[in-house]
């Protein structure tokens, strides 16, 4: 068994009010339980792991290429493997989410990658 604490979990914060908690995984599976505040969206990106994102508080819309879906709480989305995506707050207050992947990652996804 590996817990993982909440307070003591890997912390990235790649913009002001949108930070990213490495929750319990492994290299095939990871949980990233994320906030974003209103009006802020990831970039346009894609990555070889399926991704399933979850509404925990909140408004999120998730755009495909072809497509958007606006996320309500206890609402989720698959994402295939290589969809390019992102993810924004289309709501007024705090969203809060939660990222499956598989296989897992790590945030060197994010600190490694160029724009």
């Amino acid at each position: 068994m590996r817990p993982v604490a909440f307070d003591e979990a890997e912390t990235y914060e790649p913009d002001e009010g949108w930070r990213r908690v490495a929750m319990a995984g492994s290299d095939r599976f990871s949980f990233e339980w994320f906030e974003k505040p209103p009006g802020h969206s990831s970039p346009m990106h894609d990555h070889e792991n399926e991704q399933v994102c979850l509404c925990l508080e909140g408004e999120l819309t998730v755009a495909t290429e072809d497509d958007s879906v606006a996320l309500q709480k206890n609402d989720s989305v698959l994402l295939e493997s290589n969809e390019a995506h992102r993810v924004e707050n289309t709501g007024e207050e705090r969203a809060v989410g939660l990222d499956v992947f598989a296989p897992g990652r790590s945030f060197d996804f994010w600190t490694d990658r160029e724009e």
